[in-house]
């Protein structure tokens, strides 16, 4: 707290700050006053401070980059002898014209929650500039008098705060109607929908480099190991500002089942511009982020210069 006080100025009131000159006893409505004004300057230090507001924007930022995908769960199942059901069964089973509606429902779903996080986000940022404004410019007799307005605005943001965290929940989907068509005498499993988060793709840029004629990629998942991937990644790949027809055939799609990858047959000396994203599945209802990086190959060897031995840098990663 003390660091965010520092930056901002506001400190909070001490004991000594309102000790009576006269009788040393402390006056009601100063000692309140001060206890009010420190409630904010402890809500501003803790819960609006600036690496706080740094990290709800990072929250924001990850929720639009995510992979969002529907899951389906079931439970007290008794299809013939089995008491389980593989994935593809369960599949097999549902009503895909049912399903894509629910996926529709889904990919609505998570553009209302990225919606809603951003506006919490502006509100949050627009409570702090509020708070610290009244800090600064109230005297006593203003602050007190303005009091019930001010805790109305404190109650107000700090709902919004609580809405924003509620909202990076993942939620359930509610289905009116089965999911699965009549199975004549035998139960039908009881199948619960939900939409849950992958984390985003993101390539390795100190990783990641290019030689005369090929690329070498790496990308990684925050919190992921990278030795076994459980799904697949698309990679594409363009020459930037082609200028003859070889030049621009020069482009492509790769589906990758590792965190890494060798792209040849590019043309020496020049910058091409290579993304990363998740490859589709059945259940994907929102992914349409891509990471992004540019490099450019090594021009051909003039000298006895190994330039293999040097990787290329980055250009530009966004």
């Amino acid at each position: 707290m003390s660091s965010h006080n520092e930056r901002t100025g506001l400190q909070p009131l001490t004991k000594s700050s309102f000790i009576s000159k006269e009788n040393g006893q402390l006056r009601e409505p100063w000692k309140k006053y001060t206890e009010q004004k420190n409630s904010i300057v402890g809500f501003l230090g803790s819960q609006l401070s600036s690496e706080a507001l740094r990290r709800y924007k990072v929250r924001v930022d990850i929720m639009k980059k995510s992979s969002h995908y529907m899951d389906v769960m079931w439970k007290d199942l008794s299809f013939g002898d089995q008491n389980y059901m593989t994935t593809s069964t369960m599949f097999h089973l549902i009503d895909p014209w049912k399903f894509q509606r629910m996926k529709k429902i889904g990919t609505t779903q998570v553009k209302i929650k990225l919606y809603l996080l951003e506006e919490f986000y502006k509100e949050i940022k627009h409570g702090k500039e509020q708070l610290e404004t009244i800090l600064r410019t109230y005297d006593m007799a203003t602050f007190t008098s303005e009091w019930e307005s001010i805790r109305e605005r404190l109650a107000h943001v700090t709902k919004v705060l609580s809405d924003f965290n509620s909202v990076l929940i993942p939620g359930k989907l509610h289905t009116k109607h089965r999911l699965i068509s009549d199975m004549g005498h035998t139960k039908i499993p009881h199948i619960r929908l939900a939409v849950n988060i992958k984390m985003p793709v993101v390539f390795d840029k100190k990783e990641s480099y290019s030689f005369q004629q090929s690329a070498m990629l790496k990308w990684y998942i925050e919190g992921q190991s990278t030795l076994h991937p459980s799904e697949q990644f698309e990679v594409r790949y363009k020459l930037i500002t082609p200028t003859t027809l070889e030049e621009g055939s020069q482009f492509g799609t790769i589906t990758a089942s590792s965190f890494s990858i060798e792209i040849g047959n590019l043309l020496p000396e020049k910058s091409y511009e290579f993304t990363i994203k998740r490859a589709e599945t059945y259940c994907l209802v929102y992914g349409f982020w891509n990471d992004t990086i540019i490099l450019k190959t090594k021009p051909f060897p003039t000298d006895h210069v190994d330039y293999f031995k040097k990787p290329a840098a980055v250009l530009c990663r966004y």
